[in-house]
Order: C-alpha cells, then sequence, then structure tokens
C-alpha cells in the first residue's frame, strides 16, 4: 500500500519525473562517454579519486601535476609526446564531464530512492529492482576504472573486451530505469488481450542491444577508420585481409575488418527482422496499439542505418559517429516501448 505525503497524485508525479530524469542522464552519460572515447581522452585522468576527484585542476600547479601523470602512460609516450597543456586540457575535460555525470547520476538516484523507501512509497518488489538498479549504477563506476586501468601500463588504449563490457552495463542500466518508468507511470494503462507471438519485441530488442555492444568493439577496435567503403567492403562481401575461417576463429573479436564485417551483417538481420515484425503488427487489426510505435521504430532504424553507413564512408568522422551512437540511445529506448507495449495483456 502506498502512504501518501503532500498528496497521491504529485507523488505519482514526482516519481515519475524522478524516473524520467535519470533515464536522460544516463542516456547523456553514454553521449558523452562516446565523444570521450571518440576523442581519445579516456585516459586523461590517471587516477581514481571518488571524493577528491569531484574537483577538477584549479591551478597551473594543479593542471601541470595532471598533465605529468597523463604523461607517464604509453598513451602519451607512444602516440602524443608532442601534446601541449592546452591539448591536454581538452581531453582532460571530456573525461572529467563523463566522471562527474557519473557521481550526480549516483546523487540523484539514491537521494530520492532512499526517501522514497523511508516514506513506503514503493511495494517490496519494485523496491527490490530499484535497489539492484542503484547497485548497477556503482558497479558501473568500478567497471569504468577496470577500463581505464587496462590502458595505463603496457597499452597506448583501453581493451576494447573493457569498452564493450562498460557501454553493455550502461545501456542495460539505461533500460531497466526506463522500464520501471514505464511500469510505475502506465501502471494501469495500455492493457490488451492480445501480443505478437513468439516474444518477437523482446528478441528485436536483444538482438540491437547485441548490435551496440559490437559497436563498441568497433570503436574500441577503431574497426570504423578502414574498408570505408559500402556495400561492399573494397569491392568484396567479405574482407580481404581475413578468410571465412577467421570468422570462426577464437579471434574473430580482436580482428578489425571481421568485427565490422559482422556490425554491418547484424545490420541487415536486424532490418530483417524489423520487417517481419511489422508485417505481423500491420496485417492484423489485433495490433493496431502497436502501429505508431513500430512506426517510430522504422524511423529510428532509417536514421541508424544511414548514419552507419555515412559513420564508415566517413572513416569513422566524430561527429557522424557520435550521432549514430545517440541513434542507438533512441533505438533501443522505443524498442522497449514496443515491448512494454506488447507485453501489457489483461
Amino acid at each position: 500500500m502506498y502512504i501518501n505525503f503532500m498528496t497521491a497524485k504529485n507523488k505519482d508525479i514526482y516519481i515519475s519525473y524522478w524516473l524520467l530524469l535519470i533515464t536522460f542522464l544516463v542516456a547523456l552519460m553514454i553521449f558523452v562517454g562516446g565523444l570521450t572515447r571518440l576523442t581519445d581522452s579516456g585516459l586523461s585522468i590517471t587516477r581514481w579519486d571518488l571524493i577528491s576527484g569531484i574537483l577538477p585542476p584549479l591551478s597551473l600547479n594543479d593542471w601541470e601535476k595532471s598533465f605529468s601523470l597523463y604523461k607517464q602512460i604509453p598513451e602519451y609516450k607512444l602516440i602524443n609526446l608532442s601534446m601541449t597543456l592546452e591539448q591536454f586540457k581538452t581531453i582532460y575535460w571530456w573525461e572529467y564531464i563523463h566522471r562527474l555525470l557519473g557521481r550526480l547520476i549516483g546523487l540523484l538516484y539514491i537521494i530520492p530512492l532512499l526517501y522514497f523507501t523511508f516514506k513506503k512509497v514503493f511495494k517490496i518488489r519494485a523496491l527490490l529492482s530499484l535497489y539492484i538498479i542503484f547497485f548497477l549504477i556503482c558497479l558501473q563506476g568500478f567497471v569504468g576504472w577496470y577500463m581505464v586501468k587496462s590502458g595505463l601500463t603496457e597499452r597506448t588504449d583501453v581493451s576494447h573486451y573493457r569498452l564493450a563490457l562498460h557501454l553493455s552495463l550502461a545501456f542495460i542500466i539505461l533500460i531497466l530505469i526506463f522500464w520501471n518508468y514505464l511500469n510505475f507511470t502506465y501502471k494501469n494503462d495500455l492493457k490488451n488481450n492480445n501480443k505478437v507471438p513468439y516474444f518477437l519485441p523482446n528478441i528485436f530488442l536483444i538482438v540491437v542491444l547485441f548490435q551496440i555492444i559490437l559497436g563498441a568493439f568497433v570503436s574500441g577496435l577503431d574497426a570504423g577508420q578502414i574498408y570505408n567503403t559500402w556495400p561492399l567492403m573494397n569491392n568484396r562481401y567479405f574482407p580481404d585481409d581475413s578468410s571465412l575461417k577467421d570468422l570462426f576463429s577464437i579471434q574473430a573479436l580482436e580482428t578489425p575488418s571481421i568485427v565490422q564485417f559482422l556490425h554491418r551483417n547484424l545490420a541487415y538481420f536486424i532490418i530483417l527482422l524489423f520487417s517481419f515484425i511489422s508485417t505481423i503488427i500491420y496485417s492484423n487489426e489485433n495490433f493496431t496499439y502497436l502501429r505508431n510505435t513500430t512506426l517510430l521504430i522504422f524511423l529510428f532504424l532509417i536514421l541508424q542505418t544511414v548514419l552507419g553507413v555515412l559513420t564508415v564512408l566517413s572513416g569513422a568522422q566524430i561527429a557522424l559517429a557520435s550521432m549514430h551512437q545517440i541513434g542507438s540511445i533512441f533505438l533501443i529506448i522505443s524498442s522497449l516501448i514496443l515491448v512494454f507495449k506488447n507485453s501489457r495483456i489483461n
């Protein structure tokens, strides 16, 4: 049972706004994280100071100390030896904003959650779900540092496996928070007697998430900077620096050309799968309640496909690659709405 504070109507509005705010901030965090990666800024802060790291360098001496720490890692010694302090400040600020957003999300999530817990607003099941999300938010901080550590000693970049783990967890958090928002805000709405069979919307969502993870591999291996032609890869369907047997090798996910090949072809599969789902929805009058969301996904899918092609053709130009990542956020959110609507059965 809900216990009223202020008014029941205000309570529902505040909780919805809170969950929606966190959803937006996590999406913003993913966007900034993508730009941090694209600008090669992720290794600029070589220490993980949870409390003292809240403040950026405030004096020239502080900046020089931070720069001196950066000069000790392989990325500086092997790639950025000619970097100036002003250039260092640029990459520092991207990573700093990324970390600051992480702290902000944690605080804006846990403080209202503790208040709602004290007021006994949520039922036990919902409360457990929200605290699991908080655990994942905290875990994400450790995973982020675990990723950064991989580039501080022997490598000039972070491990693409750890980068993929970091991005995967970010999208899982985004999905869980937005699902709770939908479940709370529309808990008494959108109920229907029919649903798309075989959990097809759920499968579509999972495949899109897997595609995003592959995108992290592409980014981590700089695979978008090779084979900058489409629809073929240098006049071949399969990249000419590999053989088909390499596709089934344990090294496949460490070969940039194969990772790009997989990313391309999974996109084609996603389009085919969505076309199949759309045909079911638009050919059956029982699914009219899903058509607006299906159209929305279609628009985002087309946009994401075009951005993906342009990103490849441009050699992963930063603005296009960043827009491509933003597109993945909109696509996953709209796909989740489809799953939610399809699950609301009387």
